[in-house]
């Protein structure tokens, strides 16, 4: 009996927890404790507990599959990379795109979007961080310099004070969560604000319940009760920040007095008081947030009113502070550091500066797609259904927008417009059932390769076991599609590591990483630029990343959600996560004890809402948007906030995205998931 302890990086949230793959005879059987990994000290969430049991599930795809009419039939590796090559070949640039994915590793996404630049030569490259932190690279780009969190997770055990917003950490990152109750433990108060009392709100001081949609009142009002009482923090806007006079003058408008701001969101003007001056007063405030911050036709207003807030009172550059944007996905962070987005390459380096084209032609050794910015994700799917015949090629590569984004069924139409769709995955997702053709792919344990966490540590993981049949690892196929293109000379990779030692050589902030000094538990976080560079935990300690080195205020009025409560639809509709569960479920799905857990969705609905519509708990009913609607059962409860509902979006038989709506924010491009109109009824209601 041969038994290996192989430990990796946990393939689920972006926490980065390590643990060891338990292999037997070849296959992985169990998870055990990698008690020396920093992140997490050896405890595990329970999908990181359980990230074993899909691997050898029985429907993995093994063999590329090529669409015959209604049906999928095998075919060799060579008939589908001659079939995809011949295809792709017939496309005009501007006609094809390609999605990466932030479940993938940093060298495949950095190969996906060289790809698409090197091979395809369009610009047209984007991944699902457009529908999760999109607002958090453009807005703390803005007001830091840098779209990345400011601290590393250990640092929120140091915190005098906690604001979560938008984030159930509880249960979107436990292993975060747990730095929150150490800092509780050490006596800081913890303040939560949210339109669910969750288990996180559970934990708290302070709860403060607000309707979806008003967080820059809400933060503007904090920011003029600190203002007011003298709590800002003066040598700090004086030193390191700019444009605060401009700041001020729109938070201390009357309309972001407390009694206001109550109006707006619902929270009691004493709790707002309360919260404003802890804040204010704290010695260490860090502020923690996930997509209910983000996911907002105002998205990058929510993030910019985070970090003006968090200028104002001097929380930044130390232990215990900090802009917390806790990313959903495990490489959602590493898909943006590599430049699959539609403005960047690797390293935030803009298409549109002539100075990065050349040097990445120069890199690469061959032309690349003009330096322009691509279509985004959710700018795509718009193209694909209401101007078919722009975009005719999509290439997927580890994305299950049929599930993932908003509007199924305009994203449904989307894709179907399209004359050629080709979907690399571990599973037959909802998407690939609609693709020409399919190719099987590795996953986290079957493959090596690094992803970079929240905190931007940069981790590795190890194969442990081979994939199923004939799958490969994805930078694998890419490569081998490269060459069959053409491109052999461009795409010449042996190993994870030799693609490694390129993102190296040509993004600055991972300069100085090498595989070797990734081997220890610790890894490095970037910015890393040179090989004896330490790694930087904690951002922005003496300046900001502007070439001024100042913080930037943004000035920013509150403007209500694209779409609101009325007469015919007159709740709100939010969406998010549950512990159990993974974003479309395509993983969680086939872990056989988390599934048994939590095995279908549900509407949260408040007692008061639910006893006028003459709804009971448990029963099943009608959900229903201008876009759609689900049948699902009722879950009534006073840990929503009247006029509020929640519907998790993991299951596919009632699937929340049918219900959300497309409007997007203007800059970030990201959707509004997080509030619109939604009524619910009995089932047999009009």
């Amino acid at each position: 009996m041969d038994v290996k302890y192989v430990p990796t990086t946990c393939p689920y949230c972006g926490t980065g927890c390590g643990f060891n793959l338990v292999v037997k005879d070849g296959k992985a059987v169990g998870v055990a404790p990698w008690h020396r990994n920093p992140v997490n000290d050896g405890k595990l969430c329970p999908k990181g507990n359980y990230a074993y049991e899909f691997i050898h599930s029985e429907d993995r795809l093994t063999k590329p599959l090529i669409r015959k009419g209604d049906q999928f039939v095998e075919a060799s590796w060579d008939e589908a990379y001659d079939l995809i090559s011949k295809t792709f070949k017939k496309y005009k640039p501007e006609e094809m795109a390609c999605l990466s994915s932030a479940r993938v590793s940093n060298e495949e996404n950095y190969l996906m979007q060289k790809f698409a630049r090197a091979v395809l030569k369009t610009p047209n490259v984007d991944h699902c961080a457009r529908l999760c932190h999109a607002s958090t690279v453009v807005g703390l780009a803005g007001a830091f310099g840098s779209g990345a969190m400011t601290q590393s997770i250990a640092d929120i055990a140091q915190a005098k004070t906690i604001l979560i917003i938008g984030s159930n950490t509880f249960e979107q990152h436990p292993l975060i969560g747990r730095r929150v109750m150490q800092a509780k433990m050490n006596g800081a108060k913890i303040i939560y604000a949210d339109p669910r009392l969750t288990a996180t709100g559970k934990q708290a001081d302070l709860y403060l319940p607000f309707y979806s949609g008003a967080d820059v009142a809400i933060l503007n009002g904090f920011m003029q009760q600190i203002i007011k009482n003298g709590w800002e923090n003066k040598e700090f806007i004086e030193k390191r920040t700019k444009d605060f006079d401009k700041l001020k003058a729109v938070v201390m408008q009357d309309k972001y007095s407390l009694a206001n701001v109550s109006k707006i969101s619902g929270i009691p003007e004493k709790d707002l008081a309360t919260a404003a001056e802890w804040i204010g007063k704290s010695s260490a405030n860090a502020i923690l947030y996930s997509m209910g911050i983000t996911q907002h036709t105002t998205g990058v207003d929510n993030v910019k009113s985070v970090a003006n807030i968090q200028m104002l009172t001097g929380n930044l550059g130390r232990p215990g502070t900090g802009v917390c944007a806790l990313r959903g996905q495990n490489n959602v962070q590493g898909a943006c550091d590599m430049g699959a987005l539609p403005n960047v390459y690797s390293g935030y380096q803009a298409v549109i500066v002539p100075e990065n084209k050349k040097k990445m032609t120069d890199a690469w050794g061959c032309e690349l797609a003009e330096g322009k910015v691509g279509y985004t994700v959710t700018d795509l799917i718009n193209v694909l259904a209401d101007k078919p015949g722009t975009v005719k090629c999509l290439y997927i590569m580890g994305e299950n927008p049929m599930l993932s984004d908003p509007d199924l069924h305009h994203v449904e139409k989307g894709l179907k417009n399209l004359e050629f769709l080709v979907v690399q995955d571990i599973f037959l997702s909802e998407t690939a059932e609609l693709a020409n053709v399919v190719l099987p792919a590795a996953c986290f344990a079957e493959k090596d390769g690094t992803q970079t966490s929240t905190e931007r540590r940069v981790q590795k993981w190890r194969k442990a076991v081979n994939p199923p049949g004939e799958a490969k690892a994805d930078w694998q196929i890419i490569s081998e599609l490269a060459a069959k293109m053409g491109f052999a000379k461009q795409f010449p990779y042996k190993s994870a590591e030799e693609i490694f030692t390129e993102v190296a050589k040509v993004t600055p902030s991972y300069g100085g990483m090498t595989y070797a000094r990734l081997e220890k538990p610790e890894a490095l976080h970037w910015p890393c630029p040179t090989a004896e560079h330490p790694g930087t935990p904690i951002l922005h300690k003496e300046k900001f990343a502007h070439p001024d080195g100042l913080g930037v205020f943004t000035p920013l009025e509150w403007k209500p959600a694209a779409e609101v409560p009325d007469k015919e639809y007159p709740l709100i509709l939010t969406t998010g996560r549950c512990i159990w569960q993974w974003h479309t479920g395509t993983m969680t799905r086939r872990s056989e004890s988390l599934e048994r857990e939590v095995p279908t969705g549900w509407v949260e609905i408040n007692p008061d809402d639910a006893a006028a519509l003459g709804i009971t708990d448990g029963e099943m009913v009608k959900a229903k948007t201008r876009r759609g609607e689900i049948e699902i059962t009722a879950k009534v409860t006073d840990g929503i906030k009247k006029g509020e509902t929640f519907i998790p979006f993991h299951y596919a038989e009632c699937a929340a995205n049918i219900l959300t709506n497309n409007a997007l924010d203007p800059v970030a491009k990201i959707p509004e998931y997080k509030a619109c109109a939604i009524r619910i009824e009995k089932l047999g209601g009009a």
